[in-house]
């Protein structure tokens, strides 16, 4: 196992943050276009955000009656619009290299559910209200994306910003929406399947290893990043960074040595 973590690690490190990035073609679109660029990067943006896609996968991986189903998207709907809408419109924000730190918390937390791992590790009776955490992460993912939009031309606050930020969740949804149908295909062809008993195990537990290293991922971002619209794991300016701190190193000791 920790051979193939480490085998991991470099790929995880090299590659474009896709799930929160905001390209400047994507901002240039936005001083363009209309609300229904809004709409496109909305969707675009939830479809290419695995974390929240990761999430997603472990909320429905149990859920077998489209009861179950609505209710827990629609909570965990509810949750991020009411942070997507209410802290962009409101310009409250944070660091957004930790909040997405949070959001690769939260698909380790169902992963770590799903295989009932609170009462085999910690010996917990049952698991926290499902209802309430899938509401909760919610909000947390609503931050992240609201994190983001504030990168986005929204222009003063008024009735004209909020139809964009609205335009932007509504294209969340139906990006939502869309990838649901995928994960809802999949499940259902892999209950199918003789082994899926031991098969939701492995899969589980590789939301909890896939929710780790995104965390590696965001504090890695959070700590060698200056410029916080650069991802900065590219190798150049990771081994300028790390060139940087070792001059710095060599200078102290022979200042040091000099006296």
């Amino acid at each position: 196992m920790n051979k193939i973590i480490l085998s991991i690690l470099p790929l995880v490190f090299s590659v474009p943050t896709l799930a929160h990035g905001i390209s400047e073609d994507a901002k240039r679109a936005m001083i363009e276009g209309g609300y229904l660029k809004y709409i496109w990067l909305g969707a675009e943006h939830m479809i290419t955000g695995y974390d929240h896609l990761l999430f997603l996968f472990g909320v429905i991986f149990f859920l077998t009656t489209f009861k179950d189903i609505v209710k827990f998207i629609s909570v965990f709907t509810l949750g991020h619009s009411i942070t997507l809408i209410f802290a962009t419109f409101m310009g409250i924000t944070a660091n957004y290299w930790l909040v997405d730190a949070v959001i690769a918390l939260s698909v380790c937390y169902k992963g770590f559910d799903n295989n009932n791992r609170f009462k085999s590790y910690l010996g917990l009776e049952k698991s926290p209200n499902l209802l309430l955490m899938v509401l909760i992460f919610g909000l947390i993912h609503g931050f992240g994306l609201s994190t983001r939009l504030q990168q986005l031309p929204l222009g003063e606050k008024g009735q004209e910003m909020l139809m964009r930020i609205i335009s932007f969740n509504v294209g969340v949804e139906l990006g939502q929406i869309a990838a649901l149908v995928v994960m809802l295909f999949v499940m259902k062809e892999l209950r199918k399947l003789k082994l899926f008993k031991n098969l939701s195990k492995v899969l589980n537990d590789g939301l909890v290893l896939a929710g780790f290293l995104l965390l590696l991922m965001q504090l890695h971002g959070y700590l060698h990043s200056s410029d916080p619209d650069e991802f900065g794991f590219s190798e150049d300016n990771h081994i300028h960074h790390h060139m940087k701190i070792e001059k710095a190193k060599r200078d102290r000791t022979h200042k040091h040595d000099s006296l």
